[in-house]
């Protein structure tokens, strides 16, 4: 970035982004016309919901705990919607989708979120092979570089697939609002008809370089989600040790709670020890809470905290 010509913030950006979306596809094996670059991962999910998702065709499928934009989209853009309830383990449900087929089409995280528990591809392939192929299937792959198998391989065998990706999490990247899309080369075609139609505006000149320079680091970025799968997995496994209930986690964060603690009495005694989480107030979740995986000397502190006050 040092060596940026200044000069070209005069001018508007590719408002296709090609030569991000080329090196995009370069590193996940796919070609230029199958990525569709968006401003944060958000905003991909957003056009996905107004081009594919329809009342008329049925409701739309995606797990009871998960992302909270889901039904939020539904909301804004009037789309009929259902909770599939995850398995006993907190896995989503494969078959709870298999048993709606007059749905109009699904969406859910892998890792899931506020889980962290991820998906097989053997077992979102099954999903794919029995699932109708003219609805399109939305996989939220946010948080698949912490430890998930990601479906990518699996775009040049289903049609219906899409799965959405974003800078923000395991590049660090949030700042830049920068997301995309890979999946077959009619449903990116229609996500740029969706953008063109009501939101023209391209990912900014800044945005598109950094992501350039981004995608091509994997060394970097590898030893990055190396140290925080490390820190995530001992610190889970401090934390079952003072008899914690911690889910299997492919994210940056652990699902947890303590038996016989409310998840809200856990969140206030921990902000009043200065530390922050996330407590869902909702029936079937209300027990636990999520942690951010911070730095080692983050979560010993974390540690040394609750062995003090639990």
């Amino acid at each position: 970035m040092q060596n940026f010509d200044i000069e070209r913030l005069r001018l508007y950006s590719d408002p296709l982004s090609n030569n991000l979306r080329e090196k995009i596809a370069k590193k996940y094996g796919v070609k230029k016309e199958q990525v569709f670059v968006s401003n944060g991962s958000d905003e991909a999910l957003s056009f996905c919901f107004y081009a594919f998702f329809d009342s008329a065709h049925g409701k739309l499928l995606f797990p009871e705990f998960t992302y909270s934009f889901y039904p939020v989209y539904c909301d804004f853009y009037g789309i009929g919607c259902e909770r599939i309830p995850l398995d006993r383990d907190f896995c989503v449900d494969i078959d709870g989708f298999l048993s709606r087929p007059e749905s109009c089409g699904l969406i859910f995280a892998s890792p899931n979120a506020p889980t962290g528990i991820g998906l097989s591809v053997e077992k979102i392939k099954y999903l794919l092979e029995n699932y109708p192929q003219d609805k399109v299937v939305v996989i939220d792959e946010a948080y698949i570089d912490f430890g998930g198998e990601s479906a990518v391989e699996l775009t040049h065998d289903f049609r219906n697939l899409l799965i959405v990706r974003t800078f923000s999490k395991s590049m660090s990247l949030a700042g830049l609002r920068l997301g995309f899309v890979i999946g077959n080369e009619d449903l990116i075609d229609a996500l740029f008809t969706v953008k063109d139609s009501f939101n023209s505006y391209p990912v900014n000149l800044i945005s598109q370089i950094i992501g350039e320079i981004a995608i091509t680091d994997d060394v970097y970025y590898r030893s990055i989600t190396e140290k925080i799968i490390s820190t995530r997995d001992s610190f889970a496994s401090e934390l079952e040790n003072l008899g914690w209930r911690v889910l299997p986690s492919n994210a940056n964060f652990v699902f947890a709670g303590k038996e016989g603690i409310s998840g809200s009495d856990i969140y206030l005694k921990l902000k009043n020890m200065g530390i922050l989480v996330r407590h869902f107030d909702i029936e079937g979740i209300k027990d636990f809470v999520r942690i951010t995986i911070g730095k080692r000397d983050d979560m010993k502190h974390f540690i040394d905290e609750v062995r003090r006050a639990f």
